[in-house]
């Protein structure tokens, strides 16, 4: 197993820009995400369902960074506090530069035993928000005919995996939304991309998981290891930066292999 990177030092990559980071509570990407964008210069405004911790992770991210992101309550499953989440952030941040869409639901269930409310849960909440997302945005970034959008896919979305039925056709969907949309948002000067992560660690992960599920995952991976949120979280934001000027429509693999 390889060791872990030190943290990056920050570039000012995001530098004067603003950016919308949705399910941006807890200890995951979301979370590492927005910290990233705040070490780089961003004016941040975070987003989840969960009051209490998404408190917690504007604080967290106050006493690390030294600024305190703007918040806002949003279920990214429904329509009005998707409206209301793209005005506050208009209201907040004067204009939206960047969308990052990290929400998403997973769950380990075979076909056979699934049932509808499972499946249109984890559709909903993993592909439907990007859709409702980026509905709400877009229009103001065309208006400005500027602006970047970065979704979080899976490596799922290109691997069969046991019990991932619903979440892997969830992100495979995320993967052709991207290349859709980004073709529609070209016309207007605005670029959406995704990454595509095999697997991160962090704690609400390893409190879902067998230890001994991920071991098998870790195995997959070249490295040895799982990879820091903050690791993908870098791939994000240089997806959101002027130095990825020249795409749009791509899926990244943040990982040493895709299926």
């Amino acid at each position: 197993m390889t060791s872990i990177p030190a943290y990056p030092t920050p570039l000012g990559l995001l530098k004067g820009k603003t950016v919308v980071v949705t399910a941006a509570a807890g200890t995951g990407i979301g979370f590492a995400t927005a910290k990233r964008a705040a070490e780089e210069g961003a004016t941040v405004l975070i987003s989840d369902f969960h009051e209490r911790r998404l408190n917690e992770a504007a604080d967290r991210i106050a006493a690390e960074v030294g600024t305190r992101p703007f918040t806002r309550i949003c279920d990214v499953t429904n329509e009005e506090q998707v409206q209301a989440l793209r005005d506050a952030a208009v209201a907040e941040l004067g204009h939206v530069d960047v969308l990052i869409n990290n929400a998403g639901l997973g769950g380990e269930v075979d076909v056979v035993d699934m049932t509808d409310d499972q499946w249109n849960r984890v559709l909903d909440v993993t592909l439907t928000s990007v859709f409702r997302m980026s509905r709400a945005f877009l229009p103001h970034m065309y208006e400005r005919r500027t602006g970047a959008v970065v979704n979080n896919a899976s490596v799922l979305g290109w691997r069969a995996q046991k019990g991932q039925a619903h979440y892997a056709a969830a992100k495979a969907g995320v993967m052709a939304f991207t290349r859709c949309s980004a073709v529609e948002a070209a016309e207007h000067g605005v670029r959406i991309n995704a990454v595509s992560p095999s697997i991160a660690m962090h704690a609400f992960l390893a409190k879902v998981t067998t230890d001994e599920l991920l071991a098998k995952l870790t195995e997959r991976e070249a490295f040895g290891r799982a990879a820091e949120v903050w690791e993908i979280s870098n791939v994000m934001l240089f997806l959101a930066s002027d130095l990825a000027s020249y795409m749009t429509g791509e899926v990244v693999s943040v990982s040493s292999q895709r299926a």
